[in-house]
């Protein structure tokens, strides 16, 4: 009974949850804390995809509603967040079966009996993750939201989530233990695993290099391309409606913390220089003293002595902008 109170309080105290959010969370309490994980791991993934960027994911930092996040404008980087954070519910809930965490399932229960792959005939065994439950948790989930409303964002939003859910399954591999005189592979046992989430990530941030802009279609049930000399899109690519700010200035509607203050590298002509970094508005040199460990010596046997070394760099810190041009922007 406290149990289950408690898992009422803390549902009923998560922002931005619709109806059927909350009576899920309160059914599977021990779920939603995989959830919790799960969204950690995919704002660290966000940010180190675009680490380099003027959109560096940090938003999502501060958005204490994570479940409900609100991503004003439809942008080609809310569809990316729409996607990673579905591929991030799904890849925490199956890892969470597959450890044992959660009551409501285990290992994948359909991979039992004989298969074969080009390597010739196996046995499953192990533990495959369970990723058809993870997909099916996800998808009731973090859906449920979009359908409380029947619009162009919805629809949009929807596509991503669930371009994000089949990214995880794509990565799906085959691991195998050899059984036999001396380790030959006569007799195998297989089960399905996922790989590293970084995996997923890549290929997300890859779609959204690639989103393509979109349309509602006359009947509200589809979209039909923005621009005639770009190809329809697929169940796997990422769609969005608008173009995306520039996120040189803070604007909270458009979910760009500005790049005031970031650092940048000075040599570099890409997104990571100063040059694009700052928006033309310069940047601050400050001179920092770095202690590091050196000249590293293995001893035997077991360890390894370093020394630690001093190192002055200059670090460059984009300017802020002019206080009149900010306050255009808010």
């Amino acid at each position: 009974y406290i149990g289950a109170l408690g898992a009422r309080v803390i549902c009923d105290n998560i922002p931005g949850l619709v109806n059927k959010q909350r009576q899920l969370c309160q059914r599977y309490p021990d779920i939603m804390q995989s959830v919790g994980e799960g969204a950690k791991e995919w704002i660290r993934e966000c940010q180190h995809q675009f680490r380099h960027h003027r959109w560096n994911c940090s938003t999502l930092d501060r958005d204490h509603t994570v479940f409900g996040r609100v991503m004003l404008r439809s942008s080609r980087e809310a569809a990316f967040v729409y996607a990673i954070s579905s591929a991030g519910v799904v890849y925490a809930i199956t890892r969470a079966c597959s450890q044992g965490d959660l009551k409501v399932c285990s290992c994948d229960p359909l991979k039992r009996g004989r298969s074969k792959d080009e390597r010739g005939e196996f046995d499953w065994g192990g533990c495959s993750d369970n990723i058809n439950y993870g997909i099916r948790f996800a998808k009731a989930f973090v859906d449920a939201k979009e359908k409380k409303v029947k619009d162009a964002r919805a629809l949009m939003n929807l596509h991503n989530n669930r371009c994000g859910r089949m990214a995880v399954k794509r990565f799906l591999k085959l691991e195998c233990k050899c059984h036999g005189v001396s380790g030959s592979c006569t007799l195998r046992t297989c089960w399905l695993a996922m790989s590293d989430f970084r995996k997923t990530g890549d290929y997300l941030r890859k779609k959204y290099n690639g989103a393509i802009q979109v349309t509602m279609n006359q009947d509200g049930t589809g979209f039909t391309v923005a621009n005639k000399n770009f190809r329809k899109p697929t169940k796997t690519d990422l769609v969005y409606f608008e173009n995306s700010p520039d996120y040189c200035v803070m604007d909270k509607s458009a979910g760009s913390l500005g790049t005031a203050g970031r650092v940048c590298n000075k040599l570099s002509r890409g997104t990571d220089g100063c040059e694009v970094m700052c928006c033309g508005r310069g940047y601050d040199t400050t001179r920092v003293t770095r202690v590091t460990k050196c000249e590293c010596k293995f001893h035997w046997c077991c360890a390894v002595r370093c020394k630690e070394c001093e190192d002055t760099v200059d670090v460059h810190t984009c300017k802020a902008p002019k206080r009149a041009e900010w306050l255009d922007q808010t």
